[in-house]
């Protein structure tokens, strides 16, 4: 009896949110353990499909169906429970990539899925078993980031979508609001990569646009091609979604307001990120700021700075966010119970068959990548050309040697500005790497967490800073892989300060792509290996 009644204590701790009652709301029922050994009585709150949640003398518990007889005029029907469950929130997530994963998700268990379109900013899908039995409705409201993350601190959103990492008042307001910490590694995820590139027509003759200048370009302070690489004398038409979408805001705060700036009224607005590729596309004057898994006929012009380096927006540099405009597209939940399809949906995100559905939506999925050291020509070249100064070529051979052998793995570690923790993308990155070190992924390897930062400062207080931030994610990540020992594999943390530059030094958007913990992995000769234990 104890024992039943300490677990519904523990589980009304862990999920004090109430869960959704419909019209049982607020009356009586009794709980009986199936054996006969506890009785409960109260007010039945809420009921998910696998938990009763009642007020009792005991205060607020919940208690797992599987174990107690429900009897009462309010008590739910087990056999024909339907789940229902609200997703709110960006519509760059809603409208193609969490549709084309909730049917990923029920094609694999087998079950039934339709699409109704509700109203002007959603949709519905109805999952049923073999049988016909309606398993769960999920609804989804396509309004924007701050909409999404404002339905689930008001407890009228299970999920929220969002193309941006919560602010802190954001999380403060769900602090407040007693739906957890939003921050926290196991109320965010990120569920694909997207990138914000500047598009023009596939036959606008620009090669190469800086930050600066496309910021410019999109307030209207430069009006012609001439001034952007393109041909001389032409004037630039500027394309831009719907002032209203949380997409545009975020464009507008990313490469705007740094400067103090604003988008030209003169700019043609757009539906959405599609519809700016589009229109790009068709005129060879054209110029906008979409989503990369928006683009279609229209070409991404690759970023630069002062120094000639170039950051494009391909595959490798999304996922590794080492192109600085990466949009990472979040899930937030709250610090809740979620019916079983929410909570079996959540897994099916980090499995491969949903990272091939995201690629075939056109995002970058979550998959690592490796990438050897003799493949990154570029790279060596453009710190080769940028060495002098502090920076001596027997630092770079240093490096290099250190390297030798060794594989750059997609996961990159950034840190929340002016902060010692690593951000929203970098949390789950080490949550991702660490579950691959507990699975044996990596066993005979050594993983290196190479730090580097900016060209800001003296190259003996980089070489410091890099070296502190390199082993910070490496303590995380040996944090989260605690059951895999201190040994298996073997972490170490290098440090190689402004060595290895990603681009230009000459504004933030550069200094910030370059301060970064790159991780790289190689074999551990056999010889160097610990014996096995007897």
């Amino acid at each position: 009896m104890r024992r039943l009644r300490t677990c519904a204590a523990v589980l009304a701790a862990l999920f004090s949110a109430p869960l959704a009652a419909g019209s049982a709301a607020a009356q009586e029922v009794t709980l009986s353990a199936r054996d006969g050994g506890l009785t409960l009585e109260g007010r039945l709150l809420g009921f998910d499909g696998e938990f009763y949640r009642i007020d009792t003398v005991y205060g607020e518990l919940t208690v797992d169906a599987a174990g107690v007889l429900c009897q009462g005029a309010a008590c739910p029907d087990l056999g024909s429970f339907v789940a229902e469950v609200t997703i709110s929130g960006a519509a760059a997530m809603g409208e193609v990539l969490m549709p084309a994963l909730i049917e990923a998700f029920a094609a694999q268990r087998g079950l039934g899925v339709t699409r109704a379109i509700r109203d002007a900013l959603g949709f519905t899908y109805t999952l049923t078993e073999a049988g016909g039995r309606t398993l769960a409705r999920i609804d989804f409201r396509l309004t924007t980031t701050e909409e999404g993350i404002a339905d689930l601190v008001a407890a009228e959103a299970d999920l929220a979508m969002a193309s941006r990492e919560a602010s802190p008042a954001e999380v403060a307001l769900g602090r407040e609001a007693g739906i957890g910490t939003l921050s926290a590694p196991s109320q965010s995820r990120v569920v694909a990569f997207d990138a914000y590139v500047a598009a023009v027509a596939p036959d606008n003759p620009a090669a190469v646009i800086t930050p600066e200048a496309l910021a410019r370009a999109l307030s209207g302070e430069l009006r012609d091609w001439g001034d952007l690489g393109g041909a001389a004398g032409e004037p630039v038409r500027l394309h831009a979604m719907a002032a209203d979408l949380g997409v545009q805001r975020e464009i507008e705060a990313l490469l705007l307001a740094p400067a103090g700036l604003s988008l030209s009224p003169a700019a043609i607005r757009h539906a959405d990120a599609a519809a700016v590729a589009d229109a790009v596309a068709a005129d060879p004057l054209a110029l906008g700021v979409t989503l990369a898994s928006a683009l279609g006929g229209a070409r991404a012009l690759p970023l630069t700075g002062g120094c000639g380096f170039l950051l494009r927006p391909d595959e490798a540099a999304v996922r590794s966010e080492d192109y600085p405009l990466v949009a990472p597209m979040f899930l937030y939940a709250p610090a809740r119970r979620l019916p079983a399809v929410a909570r079996d949906f959540l897994s099916f995100l980090a499995t491969p068959a949903a990272q091939r559905v995201i690629r075939r939506a056109g995002f970058t999925d979550l998959g690592t990548r490796r990438l050897p050291l003799s493949a990154q020509g570029e790279r060596l070249a453009n710190a080769i050309l940028a060495a002098g100064g502090e920076t001596a070529l027997e630092d770079l051979q240093g490096m290099v040697r250190a390297l030798a052998g060794a594989e750059r793995l997609s996961h990159t570690f950034r840190f929340r500005p002016g902060a010692a923790g690593l951000d929203a993308s970098s949390r789950g990155s080490a949550i991702r790497l660490s579950e691959a070190i507990e699975a044996g992924v990596y066993d005979g390897h050594e993983i290196l967490f190479v730090g580097f930062s900016d060209g800001e400062g003296s190259a003996a207080a980089n070489l410091r800073i890099s070296r502190i931030r390199a082993e910070t994610a490496m303590a995380a990540v040996r944090a989260l892989a605690g059951a895999a020992g201190d040994d298996r594999p073997a972490l170490r943390a290098l440090a190689f300060g402004e060595a290895l530059p990603m681009a230009c030094d000459d504004s933030d958007w550069g200094r910030s792509v370059n301060r970064r913990v790159e991780v790289w992995v190689r074999p551990v000769p056999r010889t160097s290996r610990s014996p096995a234990a007897p």
